[in-house]
């Protein structure tokens, strides 16, 4: 057999692209240089990080070891981040503006834009360029349980557990035992159930297909985790801040008030504030089609809010939200964060504010 048909069909015996070729790919430099990465991270390093876990079981070669530490490196730096700059969010908002920061969705978007493409089937052969990781079937990514590995619902008030039980909690049969505070202290950072003896998927060896959110995660998630081995601390919070923390986020639009009268006379009565009173400041068109009413909740003489509406009720309603709003997205001026102060020249660590937490009714 000459030469070259050898050499092809030992690569198609590869189940993933062998590290020589990682120095002669394009592609791969390419996105080396777009990233920034520099020479202290090795090419080959950056070509790990684009082979899953269904595509390479062995843990020598595959992104999951990676991936795993990117994960937590990711959840450390965007927690503390949104913890220090609105110190009152509510637990159910903070899970949700994690999922747009670091969620599967967020890192799925990451690698398009970093200019990243799937390949159709892994293999030697492949270009180390492409992500290499073996897709679901369109049929079973419809039937695929939304709770299954670490896919993401759009709201966690929205999100339901479908199946029992999850890593590390107690009573697993009581499906009514997992509330807002049970997610902070049992489940992974964005609210949802880790995986138990059920669920496998995180990362476990048995995985031989998944979907292209998680895939995508995983490789955004392990160029953290290689950042952060070959170029260190400093270097990897410059990269979440450039790719993560850069994005804009609008906090405000993820409250969803049911009751936010009920809410606010709460909050001033734990305060130690005066009752709110909704007072009309002004108002057109009464007897028109249109009318239009400006309602402003106030505290004493502390004007809290001010909403706008078709009727003083609706008005009112969105004066109490807005209030609501104002105490919740409060931020410091000067925000430090836990990760400032490590280092030998870092300044010492100031407290930061620790509120007592969201009204409950």
């Amino acid at each position: 057999m000459p030469a070259h048909l050898q050499k092809e069909a030992r690569l198609r015996a590869l189940p993933s692209p062998p590290l020589e070729a990682a120095k002669s790919s394009a592609k791969l430099a390419a996105l080396h240089a777009r990233l920034a990465l520099t020479h202290r991270l090795p090419i080959e390093t950056l070509a790990r990080c684009l082979v899953d876990v269904t595509a390479d079981p062995n843990p020598d070669f595959n992104n999951t070891s990676l991936a795993h530490l990117g994960r937590d490196l990711y959840s450390y730096y965007t927690s503390e981040a949104i913890l220090c700059r609105y110190p009152r969010l509510p637990t159910a908002v903070v899970f949700a503006a994690m999922s747009a920061y670091v969620g599967p969705q967020t890192l799925t978007q990451i690698t398009k834009e970093w200019g990243v493409e799937l390949v159709a089937e892994p293999g030697g052969e492949v270009d180390p360029g492409y992500l290499q990781c073996k897709r679901e079937d369109s049929m079973l990514m419809q039937k695929r349980s939304p709770d299954s590995d670490d896919d993401t619902a759009a709201t966690v008030a929205e999100r339901q557990p479908k199946i029992v039980g999850g890593a590390n909690r107690p009573n697993p049969e009581r499906t009514w035992r997992r509330g807002v505070s049970s997610m902070t202290v049992y489940d992974d950072e964005f609210g949802h159930l880790l995986p138990g003896d059920n669920n496998k998927g995180r990362g476990g060896g048995d995985v031989t297909t998944t979907t292209v959110e998680n895939a995508c995660s995983r490789f955004v998630r392990a160029v953290m985790g290689a950042v952060y081995l070959h170029r260190g601390k400093h270097a990897a919070k410059t990269f979440f801040g450039e790719h993560i923390l850069s994005r804009h986020l609008n906090v405000g639009s993820m409250f969803d008030f049911k009751q936010p009268t009920r809410d606010l006379s709460k909050l001033c009565a734990r305060e130690g504030f005066d009752s709110p009173v909704a007072r009309l400041l002004s108002e057109t068109g009464r007897l028109s089609r249109h009318p239009v009413f400006v309602v402003g909740v106030f505290a004493g003489r502390q004007k809290l809010g001010e909403g706008s509406g078709a009727s003083l009720n609706e008005a009112r309603i969105r004066a109490a939200a807005r209030a609501l709003k104002g105490w919740y997205l409060y931020s410091p001026l000067d925000v430090r964060v836990p990760s400032e102060a490590e280092g030998p020249n870092a300044k010492p660590w100031k407290p930061v504010l620790v509120d007592i937490g969201e009204v409950i009714v």
